[in-house]
């Protein structure tokens, strides 16, 4: 009764933790597949769902692999870091240029930010499934490897009962995925000044990554246990929210000042 007490609470704990990295996931669809016409944003996060369903499950299945690998956890944090700041400067550097034309042409209708290709689109957001699906294994083993042994029997390294309690808290996470995608989508729609907090988030997740590889026993730059400290994860979850809120304010205090103008 007590083992069930045990695996009942780290899967509620990993629901929730899974839950809130789908909703960071979903945001880093939602912003790059927001430029394609609405029928095409359907399709495109239908493919990226698929993607996150098997980038997810693949990395379950070779997660030792991947902790083993700090390269891996590299990678994903260079590429979540380079989407967010590549993002944020085209953000800034169209603001710039709509600024500049409504000034020269205040009659003319401002030039529309032009996006990726339809396949194009659906191939960075893969890329991002990758980065989030390693992001998302990691901090599930972090808190699966913390319960006692459920059989005698492993998958892809792991204990049985372990890897049920992940398995578990993997396809919640990707069902609120779903919904959250689409929510993220009308959003952005709505407040386009979003863009912004969600690509920091981005950024934000990149982090993490950063910190986790920099404490990889192999790299050995900050200590091991560092990624998994009450201290970083308030400091990480605190200014993940701060971001998430303030975004939102200010994207809708902007809306309303313009409909105002």
């Amino acid at each position: 009764m007590d083992l069930l007490l045990e695996y009942g609470w780290v899967l509620l704990v990993l629901i929730v933790l899974e839950g809130l990295l789908a909703a960071d996931n979903a945001v880093v669809m939602a912003v790059m597949v927001k430029h394609l016409p609405k029928a095409q944003q359907k399709k495109a996060l239908f493919y990226g769902l698929i993607g996150a369903f098997i980038m997810r499950f693949g990395a379950l299945f070779m997660i030792t692999l991947i902790v083993e690998w700090w390269w891996v956890q590299a990678i994903g944090a260079a590429y979540l870091l380079f989407i967010s700041v590549k993002n944020i400067i085209d953000l800034r550097k169209h603001k710039e240029e709509n600024d500049e034309h409504s000034d020269e042409h205040s009659d003319e209708p401002s030039k529309k930010k032009k996006g990726s290709g339809f396949w194009m689109t659906v191939v960075k957001v893969e890329a991002a499934d990758l980065a989030f699906a390693i992001d998302s294994m990691l901090a599930a083993v972090a808190l699966a490897v913390t319960l006692p042994h459920w059989g005698n029997w492993d998958i892809g390294g792991i204990n049985g009962g372990q890897f049920t309690v992940m398995f578990l808290g993997g396809v919640i996470g990707l069902v609120i995925m779903r919904f959250a995608a689409q929510a993220f989508v009308k959003l952005l729609q709505k407040y386009p000044q979003l863009e912004t907090a969600a690509f920091l988030i981005v950024g934000w997740v990149g982090v993490k990554l950063t910190v986790m590889t920099l404490a990889h026993k192999d790299v050995g730059i900050l200590d091991e246990h560092f990624p998994h400290s009450f201290a970083w994860k308030a400091v990480f979850w605190t200014v993940l929210v701060v971001i998430a809120v303030g975004g939102y304010v200010m994207g809708v205090r902007s809306s309303k000042k313009q409909q105002r103008g």
